[in-house]
């Protein structure tokens, strides 16, 4: 064999054996995290969400890529982040809170969208039924009706048939769902509500400082981005006010809140990591059901009752999953 032949014969294979190399190396996936909250807060949510990822083969700078963005707290911030999500042309985006949804469904009905919310995702506009989704959106939700009226009850349960302060922002769309349900939630649990509404963070001291404890018994706090983004200034305001409250994040308890219940939305992250493992698949939104948590925690914090001067009823504490002394 002439020499340039044997080295064209041998070029040959090697450009065959590298071509045929990188036709079977995967893809390397984009997901995107579109965040109500900011880097630090939103942080449990992410490390749950690579966890559930690994466990399903997925590794990070591996076999895809995460683009993270946060809103900080600050709901307008959603729309351009989820603008600027969907112009990189990702493969699939997992977003928190219904108005982060709902910003990248009014951008893209191409791109995979996997939500996990407190809100109901049928009334706020995100999929058509929890059975069959239908677009480009599904994944986790927790009806937010449903909680609200748990948590309504157990603070009825608690500290007696007293009115209950509702903390609202006005616009919002778990204080839209609240406050289309407000008589049916008052009829059902024989009880009386006050909604406090807070249109600015700022107003957050000021607003509960004045409610009055003659008449109210007991406060709710409502899933909103500006309360969760907040937990510190309300649980120290409500603390100052020596009102018992229940509140619809883990976080408020860490910040010293009284009471919590729902499910934790860590694993509710970890578990919409199968959502995204089947999408990046083949598998498309639409024939994925959104499915609700099976379990739910109750957690006390009784340091801060004594601080409040609250008595705990003992049977409520005998159900709690988790009681801080």
């Amino acid at each position: 064999m002439r020499r340039r032949e044997f080295l064209g014969c041998a070029a040959t294979t090697v450009l065959g054996y590298s071509t045929r190399t990188v036709a079977q190396q995967p893809r390397t996936r984009r997901i995107a995290r579109l965040s109500p909250l900011s880097r630090e807060a939103d942080r449990p949510m992410i490390e749950a969400l690579l966890a559930g990822l690994k466990e399903r083969g997925w590794s990070e700078g591996h076999n895809f890529t995460l683009e993270a963005r946060f809103a900080d707290g600050d709901g307008d911030r959603l729309s351009n982040l989820a603008a600027e999500l969907v112009a990189l042309k990702v493969d699939v985006i997992v977003t928190g809170s219904n108005p982060g949804a709902l910003a990248v469904k009014k951008l893209t009905s191409e791109i995979p969208v996997v939500f996990v919310t407190t809100g109901d995702p049928i009334s706020g506009g995100l999929v058509a039924s929890l059975r069959r989704p239908e677009a480009n959106l599904t994944g986790v939700t927790a009806l937010g009706v449903e909680l609200t009226a748990k948590r309504l009850e157990l603070l009825k349960e608690s500290f007696g048939r007293g009115q209950i302060a509702v903390l609202t922002h006005p616009g919002s769309p778990y204080t839209n769902e609240f406050v289309a349900h407000r008589s049916d939630l008052q009829s059902a649990l024989s009880i009386e509500v006050e909604a406090i509404a807070v249109a600015d963070p700022a107003d957050l001291p000021n607003r509960i400082a004045n409610i009055s404890r003659e008449r109210i018994a007991s406060l709710l706090v409502l899933s909103d981005i500006m309360f969760i983004t907040n937990p510190e200034v309300i649980v120290n305001s409500v603390a100052s006010r020596g009102l018992p409250a229940m509140y619809p994040d883990r976080a408020f308890i860490d910040a010293g809140g009284l009471m919590f219940y729902g499910a934790p939305l860590p694993s509710m992250y970890r578990h919409a990591a199968t959502y995204v493992d089947k999408i990046l698949r083949g598998a498309k939104p639409s024939d994925l059901p959104v499915e609700q948590p099976t379990s739910f925690e109750l957690v006390v914090n009784v340091k801060t009752a004594r601080t409040l001067g609250v008595t705990i009823p003992p049977t409520l504490l005998a159900r709690a999953d988790e009681v801080i002394e």
